[in-house]
């Protein structure tokens, strides 16, 4: 099985190669579009920058187990034409590895070549890259049959002379560099949410600059290990019509706020690059029932008791709604004790599986002011920091942090 013809794992790292390729208002004008390549750059060694990815995942081996793996990056192109502008194009350095029982250390070399196109009016250059992917896989002691596999990805291209800034370094740079990696004859346990007996094991990989996680639609048997974070299972929202380049914001606002450009900056996006005319032409196409779609949609929902009949709208805490849901009196068990409103708690936020910004917060106190339970069940404390110069205003909007009962600590009123 090739992880190439993975449709839905394609999709996926298709988005994560293009976030960030060129951002709204799609000008190469425009100051967020000045500085690009933001995410999965590995440059060249002997510079202040990763020079190297690393994947560490683990398998459980079945009988003949194999690893198909695609690497996947963008070679920078440089068009020397008004305006002058960076492009990028997908290379792929496809490895297929037989998974040894006993271990595996494979190492497959690469080289792109540099190249000069010229149609008469526009000339594009390429740099000369290279690299290596070394594989390397060793079984782990127990009852599992489990293999701990490790992808280190390495650029290896000189340069000479050495780049004076960071442009220039690109040059030489793989870009948005992720791996699509498919098993057959084993399968990929999850690191965000290992069975417990693999939890020790997953505990112990190391991965840099790089994360892998389990994609297409409840299969264990393909993983993308992403430079940018992402959950088990990532997908694409059926209501988007295409890529917007910038996966972090609304389909909605983007196509709005794209549909107010004036007749002369979308000609200066159109000439920009072929990915930011796509972009424009696909807006001014858009037709109002697909605009419409992209306004919400409700996956679907979960009845949470019989409501009383009612003339207007009431919030679903209400007890004329569910009266077993009261966010302002419930109380949950925490460690330490049992949280509510008004407790005062120490946020201990886990190292996976959450908000990557949530590590900022550790150690930080909060009060808790309210205690919600999610459509599917989950029960979450919502807080408010007690050190926030900004603490009352967002308490008076409602705009709280959110953390489940295991992520805090319940203080004494002395602490």
């Amino acid at each position: 099985m090739s992880v190439v013809s993975t449709e839905l794992a394609q999709q996926v790292a298709d988005t994560i190669l293009l976030e960030g390729y060129v951002l709204y208002p799609y000008r190469a004008s425009a100051q967020k579009n000045q500085i690009r390549w933001q995410f999965g750059v590995i440059f060249p060694s002997g510079h202040d920058e990763p020079h190297r990815q690393v994947t560490e995942c683990l398998i459980e081996l079945g009988d003949k187990a194999e690893l198909d793996l695609v690497l996947r990056f963008l070679q920078l192109q440089r068009r020397w034409s008004e305006p002058v502008w960076d492009e990028g194009v997908l290379r792929e350095v496809p490895a297929w590895v037989a998974l040894d029982p006993a271990g595996v250390d494979v190492t497959i070399p690469f080289t792109i070549d540099a190249g000069v196109d010229s149609d008469g009016t526009t000339t594009r250059q390429r740099w000369p890259l290279s690299g290596e992917v070394h594989v390397t896989g060793y079984p782990l002691e127990g009852p599992y049959g489990l293999m701990r596999l490790r992808i280190e990805v390495t650029n290896t291209s000189g340069c000479d002379p050495a780049p004076l800034d960071r442009p220039d370094l690109l040059r030489h740079s793989l870009i948005t560099a992720h791996s699509l990696l498919a098993v057959t004859g084993a399968t990929f346990v999850s690191l965000l949410e290992p069975p417990e007996w693999a939890k020790p094991a997953v505990a112990s990989c190391v991965n840099e600059h790089t994360f892998p996680v389990l994609v297409g639609e409840g299969r264990t048997d393909v993983m993308l290990s992403s430079p940018i974070i992402l959950y088990d299972y990532p997908q694409i929202a059926p209501e988007s019509p295409g890529d917007l380049c910038d996966a972090t914001e609304m389909d909605e606002m983007l196509v709005l706020r794209t549909l107010t450009l004036t007749d002369d900056e979308k000609h200066e996006a159109r000439a920009t690059d072929a990915r930011s005319a796509e972009i424009i032409d696909r807006v001014e196409s858009m037709p109002p029932e697909l605009l419409d779609r992209l306004h919400g949609a409700i996956r679907y929902l979960r009845r949470v008791g019989e409501p009383e009949a009612a003339t207007v709208p009431v919030p679903w805490w209400d007890p004329g709604a569910d009266s077993s849901v009261s966010p302002e009196t419930d109380r949950i068990a925490v460690p330490g004790g049992e949280a509510g409103r008004g407790s005062r708690v120490r946020l201990r936020p886990r190292e996976s599986g959450t908000d990557a910004q949530d590590m900022f917060l550790r150690d930080r106190t909060a009060l808790v002011e309210a205690v919600l339970s999610d459509v599917d069940g989950a029960t979450h404390l919502a807080v408010t920091l007690e050190d926030d110069p900004a603490g009352d205003l967002l308490q008076w909007q409602g705009r709280y942090l959110y953390f489940s009962p295991e992520e805090v600590e319940l203080l004494g009123d002395n602490a």
